[in-house]
Protein backbone atom coordinates (compact mmCIF):
# COMPACT_ATOMS: atom_id res chain seq x y z
CA UNK A 1 0.00 0.00 0.00
CA UNK A 2 1.41 3.19 -1.00
CA UNK A 3 0.37 6.45 0.28
CA UNK A 4 -0.86 9.90 -0.75
CA UNK A 5 -0.01 11.97 1.29
CA UNK A 6 2.40 15.06 0.41
CA UNK A 7 3.69 17.23 3.09
CA UNK A 8 3.79 21.03 1.57
CA UNK A 9 4.72 22.45 4.90
CA UNK A 10 5.84 22.28 8.91
CA UNK A 11 5.75 24.79 11.73
CA UNK A 12 6.75 24.60 15.02
CA UNK A 13 3.86 26.10 16.94
CA UNK A 14 5.06 25.33 20.87
CA UNK A 15 8.48 24.01 22.03
CA UNK A 16 9.33 23.28 25.68
CA UNK A 17 11.85 20.53 27.55
CA UNK A 18 10.23 18.11 26.77
CA UNK A 19 7.76 17.92 23.35
CA UNK A 20 7.21 20.11 20.41
CA UNK A 21 4.19 20.97 19.44
CA UNK A 22 3.13 20.96 15.27
CA UNK A 23 1.32 21.17 12.59
CA UNK A 24 1.96 19.54 9.11
CA UNK A 25 0.07 21.13 5.62
CA UNK A 26 -0.69 18.51 3.62
CA UNK A 27 -2.41 17.42 0.13
CA UNK A 28 -2.87 14.37 -1.68
CA UNK A 29 -5.77 12.86 0.08
CA UNK A 30 -9.51 12.66 0.94
CA UNK A 31 -12.28 13.70 -1.95
CA UNK A 32 -10.70 16.83 -2.93
CA UNK A 33 -6.82 15.61 -3.03
CA UNK A 34 -5.72 19.35 -4.07
CA UNK A 35 -7.19 20.49 -0.83
CA UNK A 36 -4.67 21.62 1.80
CA UNK A 37 -5.45 20.01 5.27
CA UNK A 38 -3.45 20.14 8.43
CA UNK A 39 -2.03 17.73 10.91
CA UNK A 40 -1.60 18.65 14.48
CA UNK A 41 0.99 16.53 16.48
CA UNK A 42 3.51 16.54 19.34
CA UNK A 43 6.78 15.20 18.49
CA UNK A 44 9.74 14.36 21.16
CA UNK A 45 12.54 12.66 20.87
CA UNK A 46 11.22 9.64 22.29
CA UNK A 47 11.00 8.09 25.68
CA UNK A 48 12.49 4.88 27.47
CA UNK A 49 10.35 2.72 30.16
CA UNK A 50 12.58 0.17 32.44
CA UNK A 51 10.97 -2.51 33.36
CA UNK A 52 14.11 -3.59 36.91
CA UNK A 53 13.77 -7.18 38.08
CA UNK A 54 15.57 -7.49 41.49
CA UNK A 55 17.41 -10.95 42.65
CA UNK A 56 14.45 -12.20 43.94
CA UNK A 57 12.23 -12.01 40.76
CA UNK A 58 10.40 -9.18 41.95
CA UNK A 59 9.57 -6.01 39.92
CA UNK A 60 9.80 -2.54 40.89
CA UNK A 61 7.41 -0.17 39.79
CA UNK A 62 6.80 3.44 41.02
CA UNK A 63 3.65 5.32 42.66
CA UNK A 64 2.99 8.64 41.82
CA UNK A 65 0.57 11.35 41.34
CA UNK A 66 -0.64 11.92 37.65
CA UNK A 67 -1.53 15.59 37.54
CA UNK A 68 -4.05 15.78 34.33
CA UNK A 69 -5.80 12.92 35.94
CA UNK A 70 -6.09 14.08 39.69
CA UNK A 71 -5.02 10.47 40.56
CA UNK A 72 -2.25 7.98 42.00
CA UNK A 73 -0.47 5.32 39.24
CA UNK A 74 1.31 2.50 39.48
CA UNK A 75 3.61 2.54 36.75
CA UNK A 76 7.38 1.30 35.45
CA UNK A 77 9.85 3.83 35.48
CA UNK A 78 10.01 5.64 32.84
CA UNK A 79 11.41 9.19 31.00
CA UNK A 80 11.53 11.21 28.19
CA UNK A 81 15.21 11.30 25.87
CA UNK A 82 16.74 14.50 26.08
CA UNK A 83 18.56 15.97 23.17
CA UNK A 84 21.63 15.20 24.58
CA UNK A 85 21.15 11.39 25.46
CA UNK A 86 20.40 8.33 23.91
CA UNK A 87 17.68 5.52 24.93
CA UNK A 88 20.04 3.33 26.70
CA UNK A 89 21.07 6.34 28.77
CA UNK A 90 17.72 7.47 29.29
CA UNK A 91 17.08 4.28 30.78
CA UNK A 92 19.91 4.71 33.22
CA UNK A 93 19.35 7.52 34.29
CA UNK A 94 15.52 7.13 34.97
CA UNK A 95 15.98 3.78 36.83
CA UNK A 96 18.39 5.63 39.36
CA UNK A 97 16.25 8.55 39.78
CA UNK A 98 13.12 7.00 40.22
CA UNK A 99 13.87 3.65 41.93
CA UNK A 100 17.61 4.37 43.34
CA UNK A 101 18.95 1.27 41.95
CA UNK A 102 21.28 1.10 39.37
CA UNK A 103 22.00 -1.62 36.70
CA UNK A 104 24.51 -3.43 34.95
CA UNK A 105 22.79 -4.83 32.90
CA UNK A 106 19.74 -3.25 30.32
CA UNK A 107 18.49 -5.42 27.81
CA UNK A 108 15.94 -3.25 24.91
CA UNK A 109 13.01 -6.07 24.32
CA UNK A 110 11.00 -4.01 22.50
CA UNK A 111 9.31 -0.95 21.16
CA UNK A 112 5.64 0.71 20.56
CA UNK A 113 4.02 4.37 19.86
CA UNK A 114 1.97 5.42 23.17
CA UNK A 115 -0.50 7.77 21.07
CA UNK A 116 0.01 6.94 17.33
CA UNK A 117 -2.68 9.71 16.47
CA UNK A 118 -1.57 12.30 18.09
CA UNK A 119 2.57 11.83 18.75
CA UNK A 120 5.51 10.33 17.02
CA UNK A 121 7.19 9.21 20.16
CA UNK A 122 8.56 5.94 20.29
CA UNK A 123 9.08 4.37 23.67
CA UNK A 124 11.41 1.50 23.97
CA UNK A 125 11.19 -1.21 26.39
CA UNK A 126 13.96 -2.26 28.62
CA UNK A 127 14.81 -5.08 31.01
CA UNK A 128 17.11 -3.83 34.06
CA UNK A 129 18.70 -6.78 35.74
CA UNK A 130 21.80 -7.20 37.93
CA UNK A 131 20.60 -4.10 40.50
CA UNK A 132 22.24 -2.67 43.26
CA UNK A 133 21.97 0.71 44.78
CA UNK A 134 22.52 3.95 43.65
CA UNK A 135 22.38 7.36 45.26
CA UNK A 136 21.32 9.50 41.97
CA UNK A 137 18.70 12.39 43.41
CA UNK A 138 15.32 12.45 41.79
CA UNK A 139 13.83 15.09 39.83
CA UNK A 140 12.67 17.25 42.31
CA UNK A 141 8.81 17.29 40.76
CA UNK A 142 8.43 13.72 41.14
CA UNK A 143 7.14 12.23 44.62
CA UNK A 144 7.30 8.55 43.76
CA UNK A 145 7.26 5.53 46.26
CA UNK A 146 8.53 2.19 45.65
CA UNK A 147 7.24 -0.93 45.35
CA UNK A 148 7.60 -4.76 44.70
CA UNK A 149 5.66 -6.97 42.69
CA UNK A 150 6.26 -10.36 40.93
CA UNK A 151 5.02 -11.02 37.40
CA UNK A 152 1.75 -12.49 38.53
CA UNK A 153 0.43 -10.13 40.66
CA UNK A 154 1.08 -7.16 37.91
CA UNK A 155 -1.73 -9.09 35.16
CA UNK A 156 -3.89 -8.40 38.47
CA UNK A 157 -3.05 -5.07 39.28
CA UNK A 158 -3.91 -4.83 35.63
CA UNK A 159 -7.09 -6.37 35.40
CA UNK A 160 -8.25 -5.26 38.63
CA UNK A 161 -7.66 -1.60 37.16
CA UNK A 162 -4.99 -0.45 40.15
CA UNK A 163 -2.80 -0.39 36.97
CA UNK A 164 -4.46 1.68 34.53
CA UNK A 165 -1.38 4.00 32.54
CA UNK A 166 -1.16 2.89 29.18
CA UNK A 167 2.58 2.83 28.66
CA UNK A 168 2.96 0.07 31.39
CA UNK A 169 0.44 -1.65 30.27
CA UNK A 170 1.59 -2.05 26.68
CA UNK A 171 5.16 -2.28 28.02
CA UNK A 172 3.83 -5.55 29.99
CA UNK A 173 2.32 -6.62 26.59
CA UNK A 174 5.82 -6.99 25.11
CA UNK A 175 7.46 -8.15 28.43
CA UNK A 176 5.26 -11.13 29.35
CA UNK A 177 6.94 -13.57 27.13
CA UNK A 178 10.29 -12.82 29.05
CA UNK A 179 8.77 -13.48 32.08
CA UNK A 180 6.77 -16.50 30.51
CA UNK A 181 3.24 -15.37 31.53
CA UNK A 182 0.11 -15.92 29.15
Amino acid sequence: MKSSWKKLSTEILHRNNWWSYFIDRFNGVGNDISKTREYHYVHTNGSSLIIPVNNDGKIILVKQYRYLNKKFSIEFPCGGVKDDHTFIETADLELQEETKFKSSQLIKIGGFNPFNGVTDEICNVFIATKLSDSFLESDDTEELEVHFYYPDEINQLISSGEIWDGMTIAAWGIAKDYFQLK
